[in-house]
């Protein structure tokens, strides 16, 4: 006599095996832009049938493979580690491949336009140069002096989870292209580059946190935040972006850290 519990896990083989999946009608309502073929943004809805424990990734795989192969867009590991399909999604700053459809209201037109405060190249692809820049003007490596060490630079744990939260970010650019102050000054570091200084400054193990600092003292570094908390909620990872950049300025007033 077969347990209730074999009884549905054979009835989920069978409907997988017969691919009776449930299926809902969505409308994926795409921003795009070619600046090939036009100078204007057209909103283009694409009708597609999916599961609802798919992802707006998947929609987007649909509408490119299926219907429209011009449709652009960044992705790579698509398991939300490379960070490279953040966009905003009804209007929030989101990764595709960790929004599903059930969790954004599929009954009503899925939006999907590229993250704000950077330039569009095409459709959902804008242009990250500026902010790997700012990456990379924070310094975002070890820095020590004298010789080269013969074993390994040992930490202790409690140092170690000084800097962890911020050892997190994906550079997806989330946080930063949805701070207000980025939208309207190209030239602030934004919270990612300051997160990515953080990790460092507050490493026991790197000398280089008062080169960071006076960096970030820049009138177009830490103090161009006006801690709206946009970048903490949009950071997809769950890092506390503001509380970093507070930590920071903290450390710029006090020189402690």
């Amino acid at each position: 006599m077969s347990t209730p519990t074999l009884d549905k896990h054979s009835a989920a083989l069978d409907a997988a095996e017969s691919g009776a999946f449930e299926q809902i009608t969505i409308t994926l309502r795409v921003r795009r832009f070619n600046p090939e073929v036009s100078d204007e943004v057209t909103w283009v809805d694409y009708q597609l049938e999916m599961d609802p424990k798919e992802r707006v990734l998947d929609a987007l795989h649909k509408v490119k493979w299926e219907i429209d192969g011009s449709l652009t867009f960044r992705r790579s590991c698509a398991h939300g580690i490379c960070g490279s399909d953040a966009m905003r999604i009804n209007g929030r700053n989101r990764l595709a491949c960790k929004t599903l459809l059930k969790d954004i209201n599929p009954e009503k037109p899925i939006t999907v336009e590229p993250i704000k405060g950077m330039a569009v190249l095409k459709d959902l692809v804008v242009d990250m140069d500026p902010f790997f820049q700012a990456y990379r003007d924070v310094m975002p490596f070890l820095i020590t002096k004298g010789n080269e060490p013969t074993r390994e630079r040992l930490q202790s744990a409690e140092d170690r989870a000084r800097f962890d939260d911020t050892t997190k970010c994906i550079l997806c650019a989330a946080c930063t292209s949805s701070c207000p102050v980025f939208w309207n000054d190209g030239q602030y570091f934004g919270p990612a580059a300051i997160v990515n200084a953080h990790r460092f400054i507050f490493d026991s193990r790197d000398e280089g946190g008062e080169q960071r600092l006076e960096i970030l003292n820049d009138k177009e570094g830490v103090w161009r935040c006006r801690t709206t908390f946009n970048c903490t909620d949009a950071c997809p990872r769950g890092i506390e972006v503001t509380k970093a950049i507070q930590e920071v300025k903290r450390a710029l007033i006090t020189r402690r850290f």
